[in-house]
């Protein structure tokens, strides 16, 4: 039994979240918060990135269920970046989306992630669709230098480090050693003179730039599938350029829900087609006609499913293989009283025979009980009843129990 719902409440997910349920939440809400397009919702970030990172991890997870977040310090997981976890929410950021380890960003520049809705006729067909991005691009005028050749200086504030080292005296033998960015170079390393900077980025080395992509939607692709564009990503000097990572987000369909390479969808069948036979029309995500047919005397019953095989999604990267498509069937039934009572006989001459009743051999018909039959609302009459089990708890507990009487 789960005895907090804080971690699962925060990625908008159920107690019995599945793995993927948690990713796609987790996917939607960091893309969403991520400080590069809410700064001011750093807060909500870590918060979901925490919950992600102990409710994606089955030992974490269990131990959050039995206890909430205190046993998981106890536990000594520390519910967030502990229990070899990550050491940051942008760590666990950058390893959902491939951005690789913290080791691996201080050689590469940063990854830029995208999401882009597409829809499931995308998915079917394939697609290809235009991003416009804004990325950062070594400026060309001065090759990344933030000036002509040699007028840069090393900053005599940090020594070319870009960091300045303060140290703070706490208590006589103890001190604490503080690093933060050098004020003078703004962690440069270097300092150019006004009149020496590039005319075109201002001493910045770097320009910013819009850029058109054109992301290809392979047949097949998934909710949540990435399509990465190395080298795409911000440039910076020195490093080398990260990647744009575009996010694929499924748009809901009206008719169809996928299950795998599955395509699954309902139909309503009229009584006389479920007994007699139907042809129904269904317009495939490719703009073809299916006519779905049952045979006369082949019974449809209610919650009956049938599958049409290779008209499924296509096979991601072998589209010409197909799942299949699956039908959930439902039956209505006509309203009451629709044939008159002279030509319900006639109906029921057609139909099968009902089996004999039991009946008791010798029994006077004064002596039996008709039972009518009435609509009920079954959950209503659940919820009516505990809640008059705990009221009639309350009332045993407010009476102290049974006291015996002495003289």
């Amino acid at each position: 039994m789960v005895k907090e719902m804080g971690f699962y409440d925060t990625l908008g997910v159920q107690a019995n979240a599945t793995l993927d349920e948690l990713k796609k939440a987790y996917r939607k809400l960091a893309l969403k918060y991520h400080p590069d397009k809410n700064p001011t919702e750093g807060e909500k970030f870590k918060q979901i990135s925490q919950a992600y990172e102990v409710l994606s991890d089955p030992q974490k997870r269990e131990i959050y269920d039995r206890g909430g977040e205190k046993a998981l310090k106890e536990g000594g997981t520390g519910g967030g970046g502990g229990g070899g976890g990550f050491a940051s929410p942008m760590d666990i950021f950058d390893f959902f989306f491939g951005g690789g380890s913290r080791m691996q960003r201080e050689r590469k520049g940063k990854n830029m992630v995208h999401q882009i809705t597409v829809s499931l006729e995308e998915l079917y067909n394939g697609a290809t669709r235009k991003l416009a991005v804004q990325k950062n691009c070594i400026c060309e005028r001065c090759e990344g230098r933030g000036s002509r050749k040699g007028a840069a200086q090393v900053c005599m504030s940090c020594h070319g480090t870009g960091m300045q080292v303060r140290v703070h005296q706490l208590l006589p033998g103890m001190v604490q050693q503080v690093s933060t960015v050098c004020s003078s170079c703004q962690g440069q390393g270097q300092r150019i003179s006004h009149k020496d900077r590039c005319k075109a980025c201002g001493g910045r080395k770097i320009l910013r730039q819009k850029k058109i992509l054109e992301v290809h939607i392979d047949k097949g692709m998934k909710d949540g599938q990435k399509i990465v564009f190395h080298g795409e990503g911000d440039q910076e000097p020195g490093l080398e350029p990260g990647d744009i990572i575009i996010v694929l987000d499924l748009r809901e369909h009206s008719l169809f829900t996928r299950r795998g390479s599955d395509l699954v969808m309902s139909m309503e069948l009229q009584l006389v087609e479920a007994l007699c036979g139907f042809k129904r029309p269904v317009q495939t995500l490719d703009n073809r006609t299916l006519f779905v047919t049952s045979h006369p005397g082949e019974l449809i019953k209610p919650e009956d499913t049938k599958c049409i095989l290779n008209e499924g999604m296509p096979i991601y990267r072998r589209p010409f293989e197909k799942g299949l498509l699956v039908i959930h069937f439902s039956v209505v039934f006509p309203p009451a009283n629709f044939l008159p009572k002279n030509r319900l006989k006639d109906l029921k001459r057609y139909l099968p025979e009902k089996t004999a009743a039991e009946e008791p051999e010798s029994m006077d018909e004064d002596l039996y009980i008709y039972a009518e039959l009435e609509d009920c609302d079954l959950e209503s009459r659940r919820r009516h009843r505990r809640q008059y089990y705990y009221m009639e708890e309350e009332d045993y507990a407010s009476t102290g129990g049974v006291q015996c009487q002495t003289s």
